[in-house]
């Protein structure tokens, strides 16, 4: 049977760590019996499932639920504030059932960095109780973002995305994927769309941008990876960045390391 952490038999909802890992550091499949909330204070971090991969920017999170089976890569150095929420907990405040990077307030943030000095068996009824309350409230409020790529479960599909992420680019259109399925046009569209929930082009996309927020975490040029991708210029991959993250590359990663 495998070891139980301490926060596992914990009366209390939420329980908050702060952990630093080195640049590479990989957690295997592995599951939580309580919610993950993982917040990236600093680095990159992308999650592997079954359904998906996920990409987790610096000052946003990632929500896993209990016992969902997940691994984790550290893209540089990385210190993760997680926030374990009891299933109970996490069915009350509504949590998604799947996994979803989430965004994070400023209020957020604060509680975070707040709550790591919170004991685990903190009083009921007192400061420490009122601030973790507040806590997983807010984080219940935070929207999704569209920070993964789903894969389906269609052997063919799934080969074709696969091979799509090895090498990822807007230039691979919805004729070379279906050729590499194996399908006709309208079929890979008609498939991909009742597999993943959303069309292929807004996947690509999606690819597109995770593997965008790995390079520019790792420090690579704007530029350089936005003709990589096959994005028609810097400024148009720009405006897809801000799109989803609030704020132009640039600005955001100078931000993140000022944090």
């Amino acid at each position: 049977m495998p070891a139980i952490h301490p926060y596992e038999n914990t009366p209390r909802d939420g329980v908050v760590t702060a952990i630093d890992y080195a640049d590479g550091e990989l957690f295997p499949d592995h599951t939580h019996p309580r919610g993950q909330f993982a917040y990236a204070r600093r680095g990159v971090i992308t999650v592997y499932t079954a359904a998906g991969n996920w990409v987790v920017p610096p000052h946003r999170a990632i929500w896993v639920p209990p016992h969902a089976s997940h691994s984790m890569l550290m893209r540089g150095p990385v210190t993760m504030f997680n926030t374990y929420i009891r299933p109970q907990a996490a069915r009350r405040l509504a949590l998604p059932q799947t996994c979803q990077v989430l965004d994070v307030s400023p209020l957020l943030g604060q509680l975070l960095e707040k709550a790591v000095e919170v004991p685990a068996r903190y009083a009921a009824g007192g400061r420490d109780s009122y601030l973790m309350g507040l806590l997983l409230h807010e984080i219940a409020r935070m929207p999704v973002l569209p920070l993964s790529a789903p894969l389906p479960a269609e052997p063919r599909l799934a080969k074709a995305c696969e091979g799509f992420l090895a090498g990822p680019s807007l230039e691979i259109d919805i004729d070379t994927m279906a050729l590499s399925a194996g399908m006709s046009r309208r079929t890979f569209t008609r498939q991909f769309r009742e597999a993943t929930g959303i069309s292929y082009l807004q996947w690509r996309q999606q690819a597109c941008l995770l593997a965008a927020i790995v390079r520019l975490g790792n420090g690579e040029p704007v530029t350089r990876v936005a003709v990589d991708l096959g994005y028609s210029s810097p400024s148009a991959f720009a405006a897809v960045f801000k799109r989803v993250l609030g704020e132009v590359p640039s600005r955001y990663f100078i931000q993140a390391l000022r944090r």
